[in-house]
């Protein structure tokens, strides 16, 4: 599982004195503590993943403002952490790959503007955590209208 493979890599992350990795993983496994204390159960990979997606929202907003106000030290450090969040997730789907997917699907259900919800949950079963939500989203809603 997912957090196995990121306790291994902390603990050598840790013998090889990786502040920064250290310091992202330690982050991820409390997102991943806190998740499952408030779910009162074993997470799940899918759990998992989507902690990681949202570790990585973060990530990216915090880029952003340290960019805005020219903290180009700690933008660096982010920049880092997203990297190292990028190496836990699944390869992500191409736009075009994910535009196949969403027409197949839109042409198998005969789909208009008003079925814009049913296609995004049909695509978004589909792919998975292969791809972000809201670029399905742009993308389907691009095919609809």
């Amino acid at each position: 599982m997912l957090v196995d493979t990121i306790k291994s890599d902390l603990g050598k992350a840790m013998k090889a004195g990786e502040k920064q990795k250290v310091s992202c993983l330690r982050m991820i496994m409390s997102a991943f503590k806190y998740k499952q204390v408030e779910l009162k159960h074993e997470l799940s990979e899918q759990d998992q993943i989507q902690i990681l997606r949202t570790q990585m929202k973060q990530v990216n907003e915090s880029l952003d403002q340290y960019k805005q106000g020219g903290r180009e030290d700690l933008a660096a450090a982010e920049e880092q952490n997203l990297a190292i969040l990028k190496s836990y997730l699944p390869e992500q789907l191409s736009d075009e790959e994910i535009t196949s997917v969403a027409r197949r699907i839109i042409s198998e259900t005969s789909a208009t503007k008003k079925d814009f919800g049913l296609v995004m949950k049909k695509t978004m079963a589909e792919v998975g955590a292969q791809a972000d939500g809201k670029k399905v989203n742009s993308i389907v809603s691009q095919l609809l209208h």
